[in-house]
Formats: C-alpha cells, structure tokens, sequence
C-alpha cells in the first residue's frame, strides 16, 4: 500500500502549469468575438483559464461534484462555538437528503453532493456517508497538538484519492465544502500562523458569537498557537497542531484537483485556508482554483489575496458547507458559453475595422482590464 508521504509528493510533483499555447488561442479567439475588447470582464478569464486546464478552445462543465469534509475539532470544547458538536453529525446526515442551504441550492441546478466522515465525532446510521475516519474529531489544541503527523497526512490523503476518484467518474469541475462545528477556530489559528498575522486582527464571529464569545474565542487561538508552536513554513505541521481533519482533507482535495486538471472551486472561509494550505505545499495548483463568492469571516479577504484571486460574487454569506460552489458553477458555465455560442464579428456580419487602431499595438484602452495569467506551460 502507498505511503501518505509518497502519495502527497507524488501528487504535487505531478501538478503541471497552464497550457500557455491554449490560453494564447482562446485569447485571441475572444478578440474575434463581436462585442468591445473584453467587455465580458471575468467571464472572459475564466474561459481561458479552462482553456490552459484542457487544452481545449472549446469546454464545457457537464457533470458537477460538491465534495464535503466533515469532522469534528476538539476546540469546541472549550467554548469558542455557538452550537454543539452534535451539529457536525446532523448536519451531515441532512446534506445526504438536500435538506441543508448548500444541499438544496446543489440538487436545483443538478450537481452531485459528496458527504465524506473523515473525523466525525458521533455514531451514526447513515449509508449515504462515505466513511472515511481518521479518528473520532481531533483534540483541544490548548492541551497540545490537535492531531498526529500521521493522521494530517492520511487526511490529506484521503482528499486526494476523492479527487482522483472524481477522474476516474469523467467529474468536470469539482467544489469543495465542509462541515465541522468550530472550523473557523481552527481555520483561524491556521491562517494566523501562516500570514503571521496576529489572532486578534484576523478573528470573525463564526456562526455568530457574542461579543464576550469573540474575544474568549481570539484568545483560544493565541494559546493555543503559542502552546503548539507550528511552524509557519510547514503546512502539514500548522494543520497537524492547530488545524482539523476537515481542512486537511479538503487540502488534498486542492491538491488532487490540481494534479488530476480538474478546475475546482473554492467556498467560503474554511475552503480558502484549506486551499492556502494546498498552495504552500504546492505553490502551482493554485492556478486550477476558482474563487466563488466573498465570505463575511474576518480573515477571508487577507487569505484571498495571498492567493492573488478575486471572488466573483458579493452576497454578504457566510454560510460555509460548500454553498458558494452551485452559484460559481454557474459562472463558470457562463464562461463556456460565451466562447461556444457567441458569435464571431465574421458570424455575425459585423466589419471590425474600426478595432485596428487598438488590435495594431497601441496600447488598448482596455487591456487592464484583461486579467493576470497564472504560471504557464512554456
């Protein structure tokens, strides 16, 4: 049987950059479109990002899989949570059924959900649960490492053979979400050593605490930080002390995405830590992200610009379970519409003459508007 360490270096070995010579074809393919030079904004990068995923000018995102991380974290214990730890199972068990905001927003537009246990706390008669324990939930990182080395790396793991799996089922695009009460406390103390960052700047309300709550939930994560002591340029120790089974595995998630090219979205706030973690493990996978909507969690923002993305949509949730990923598989749809379905100024009729001035190498008023180009293949 293949070793967690073998596998994981394995993975991030196997993540290629962007196909440079598929994002310069859709490129100037969008130029010939009959509309303004990139008057399409994101949409437009979009469908040139998922040209350097596949190769291909023309894509499409026909089969969508939500996979869910749930485990518990012992850090809950200590009071930093407004809802019990018997939430993370019920939870769960009600995502099986479409019943949750994420669930329910998935079966509408008809995207397969995931629901995998890799660290549950609680006993459970659920068939629909793909049962992948690691352990049952992880310890209070204020009396010493949440976790074993060990069980970080199966975690992460077990994410990527989900990914791989998600190949192996011709899956187009892949989200990633989660359940855990007490995630945003784990997922915080993760980010502040990462960045640097201190807890008090970086520490939001979670599922909604009292002020009292926030400032007891700020000083957890200093404790327990400075108890543990992980270090900052080592993701799988940050997560083994101070992190959860949840974002460990929806790390290996990123990480098998990115190796198997398979785009894949991130959710709110425990979905982009995770995905930061992915990133400093292997710093070229994050190309394959895609960001979905702006969290309301304090730390969001700061660990969205240390992956240099801009969410696409601004609806004020901080909901988590993967709820972002239905509405950005829609955007992303929309990209692959636009360059399937859109009409070319030949197509449709139009003489472009009047763009030569722009397209003969003055610089195009708009050309700020076309957006970076991660890492490429050469």
């Amino acid at each position: 049987m293949q070793s967690s360490t073998n596998l994981l270096a394995e993975t991030i070995a196997s993540v290629s950059p962007l196909n440079a010579a598929a994002m310069s074809e859709a490129a100037s393919y969008q130029d010939t479109l009959a509309m303004p030079p990139e008057s399409m904004g994101e949409l437009l990068a979009i469908g040139r990002r998922l040209s350097g995923i596949t190769g291909k000018l023309h894509n499409s995102l026909p089969k969508k899989r939500i996979v869910v991380l749930c485990a518990d974290n012992g850090i809950a214990e200590e009071g930093v949570s407004s809802a019990p730890q018997s939430v993370t199972l019920a939870q769960a068990v009600n995502m099986t059924k479409g019943l949750t905001g994420m669930s329910a927003l998935a079966k509408h537009f008809g995207n397969e959900v995931q629901v995998v246990d890799v660290g549950i706390k609680y006993d459970y008669d659920c068939p629909q649960i793909i049962n992948k324990k690691v352990r049952a939930g992880t310890n209070s990182f204020l009396h010493g490492a949440a976790m074993s080395r060990s069980e970080a790396l199966r975690a992460i793991e077990i994410g990527i053979e989900l990914a791989k799996n998600a190949k192996a089922d011709g899956v187009s695009v892949l989200g990633v979400g989660e359940m855990g009460i007490g995630n945003t406390t784990t997922s915080t103390a993760v980010l502040s050593v990462l960045t640097g960052l201190s807890p008090e700047k970086i520490t939001g309300r979670g599922g909604c605490i009292t002020d009292e709550m926030l400032t007891h939930k700020k000083e957890v994560i200093k404790k327990g930080i400075d108890l543990n002591k992980p270090k900052k340029n080592d993701a799988i120790d940050v997560l083994q002390k101070v992190g959860g089974l949840d974002l460990a595995s929806m790390c290996g998630v990123f990480l098998g995405a990115a190796s198997c090219k398979i785009p894949v979205v991130i959710d709110g706030y425990i979905s982009i830590v995770a995905a930061l973690c992915a990133s400093r493990l292997c710093p070229l996978a994050s190309c394959y992200f895609f960001p979905s909507h702006l969290s309301e969690e304090a730390g969001y923002k700061l660990a969205m610009t240390e992956l240099s993305l801009v969410p696409y949509l601004n609806l004020r949730m901080r909901l988590g379970e993967g709820s972002g990923c239905p509405l950005a598989f829609e955007i992303m749809d929309a990209a692959c519409v636009i360059m399937n379905e859109m009409a070319t100024f030949q197509q449709a009729k139009i003489n472009d003459d009047y763009l030569d001035e722009v397209r003969g190498g003055k610089p195009s008023p708009c050309a700020a508007l076309r957006c970076a180009t991660p890492p490429l293949e050469t």
